[in-house]
């Protein structure tokens, strides 16, 4: 029998590349964080094969769930490079939670997927306690998730992030209304920058700017590059929940997302009505006129590719717009109105003015 060349024996799981050890210690290390997420309905304890939740503890009569799962794309490309894993979990929550909440859904609980070459407990710790983070300011309970190590599937740092996430409303509370109609006011709420929706244009344009990461932003010198492309997506839930509870008569929702204004608009209007934008009213962060300039992007892309600091369109009843906007405004949001619905002849989006690149 030959023997056993040593250089190629493999002995056990981690000599093939996956440590279960390390898997094991970031759950220990992660459950403060976890625990940090409990709400009505959820209180278990991460570990077990699946989450628990109870949907009669949360206080709901009838009610239908919503359900939302999405990724953090190539962003996480510059959250790898600069070394900046802070945020990027607040980023996986918002995506999902933000889309819950156009349905008019309360996020009830979150679970993430994190996939790596190689376990790094400090850094993993790091991402689900950002991931916890999100879900505070969601309000929802991060109940279970998982990670893999996949040595040959990721190398190096990399790593991936996937997120599911469920909520519920009550069934004559979802949105958006069948009363949507002529003259509804559009009502912005401005995003905290890129979010997470263009990153592959984003990533080339940095790329001939020639800027690192680590070096100062050219359209923000209170920030490296890094710090100032990585600035977490803005979780809309609180406010919005708020101002549906108060009884203002919001009647749809836009998440402004991949797509930007041109394609995400259109999913909640009906076929007759199209969406007037007053672009003259949009406050656009420096981050998207930068883009604009260094990658010579036309108008009509920015608005098709990026949010271009809106991160949010209420329709609201015109007679109670105002009233919307200052609800906002004392919740911590910059919130004005941009624009109306009109009768459809054209394109269900139309612009006027531009944008203030």
């Amino acid at each position: 029998m030959a023997k056993d060349n040593p250089q190629t024996t493999v002995h056990s799981y981690k000599q093939a590349g996956v440590d279960i050890e390390a898997g094991n210690a970031l759950v220990e290390a992660i459950k403060p964080a976890v625990r940090s997420t409990r709400r009505s309905g959820a209180d278990g304890e991460i570990g077990g094969f699946g989450g628990l939740f109870d949907l009669k503890a949360a206080g709901f009569e009838d009610p239908v769930l919503v359900a939302a799962n999405d990724g953090v794309g190539t962003k996480l490309k510059i959250a790898i490079e600069a070394g900046n894993h802070s945020g990027i979990g607040i980023d996986l929550v918002a995506m999902c939670v933000n889309d819950l909440i156009v349905q008019g859904a309360e996020p009830l609980f979150f679970l993430d997927y994190l996939a790596t070459g190689s376990l790094d407990v400090p850094q993993g710790t790091r991402i689900v306690e950002s991931i916890a983070h999100g879900c505070r300011l969601a309000g929802c309970a991060l109940i279970g998730g998982e990670t893999a190590e996949m040595p040959g599937m990721y190398h190096g740092s990399d790593y991936d992030l996937a997120g599911f996430a469920v909520g519920a409303v009550e069934r004559d509370a979802l949105l958006p209304r069948h009363d949507i109609g002529t003259g509804d006011a559009l009502v912005a709420i401005a995003s905290s920058g890129l979010h997470s929706n263009g990153f592959s244009l984003v990533r080339k344009i940095a790329g001939l700017s020639g800027v690192a990461w680590a070096d100062p932003a050219p359209f923000d010198n209170s920030k490296t590059l890094g710090q100032a492309l990585l600035t977490p997506t803005r979780i809309y839930v609180k406010p919005m929940l708020a101002a549906l509870k108060a009884r203002l008569p919001v009647k749809g929702l836009v998440h402004i997302t991949g797509g930007g204004f041109t394609d995400n608009i259109p999913r909640i209007l009906p076929e007759h009505l199209s969406a007037h934008i007053d672009l003259k009213t949009i406050a656009v962060p420096p981050v998207f006129a930068w883009l604009a300039e260094l990658g010579t992007l036309p108008q009509e892309e920015m608005l098709r590719t990026f949010n271009c600091g809106v991160g949010m369109i209420v329709i609201v009843a015109a007679n109670r717009a105002h009233e919307l906007v200052a609800h906002l405004q004392s919740q911590g949001e910059s919130a004005y109105i941009t624009g109306s619905l009109e009768s459809r002849t054209r394109q269900p989006v139309v612009y006027t003015g531009e944008l203030a690149l």
